[in-house]
């Protein structure tokens, strides 16, 4: 009878691990994970990088840095882009994020695809594809002078 309860329990419990296995599958990151809900996300936040990168050529290394600043410490929660309240000192007034400049970039693509589709795409994203289409564009740069 104790064989009976213990194949019983290793069956339930190998089912609830494959279960949440399942989850965490379905729930992993894409890099088509906008294109039903928000389809232009992505080539609004390559632009506002494009423009700010023609205005300052420290853009990319600084998105770079800030989305490692972000993503550090507690993982990429979007932290870094709170400000401060009257009561709370933000992340990105404290001593290692107050050299961090690029905060207006984030904010122009925030708005940008807010205007396309509000509510869809979190602050966090936008950090993740505006450092990646920053470093992306600064190698296409690179290899264009070369």
């Amino acid at each position: 009878m104790a064989a009976k309860n213990t194949n019983m329990f290793s069956l339930i419990f190998s089912f609830i691990i494959l279960g949440l296995a399942h989850l965490n599958l379905v729930n992993t990151l894409s890099p088509s994970y906008y294109d039903q809900t928000c389809p232009n996300a992505e080539s609004t936040i390559t632009s506002v990088v494009k423009k700010a990168m023609l205005n300052d050529p420290t853009v990319p290394a600084a998105l770079l840095r800030m989305h490692f600043h972000d993503c550090f410490i507690r993982g990429c929660d979007g932290s870094v882009l709170l400000n401060s309240t009257g009561k709370n000192k933000a992340e990105k007034d404290g001593p290692p994020n107050i050299s961090l400049h690029t905060f207006y970039v984030i904010d122009n693509a925030k708005k940008a695809v807010e205007a396309l589709c509000p509510k869809t795409v979190s602050c966090t994203d936008i950090l993740a594809l505006a450092a990646r289409d920053a470093v992306v564009r600064l190698n296409i740069f690179i290899l264009y002078l070369i």
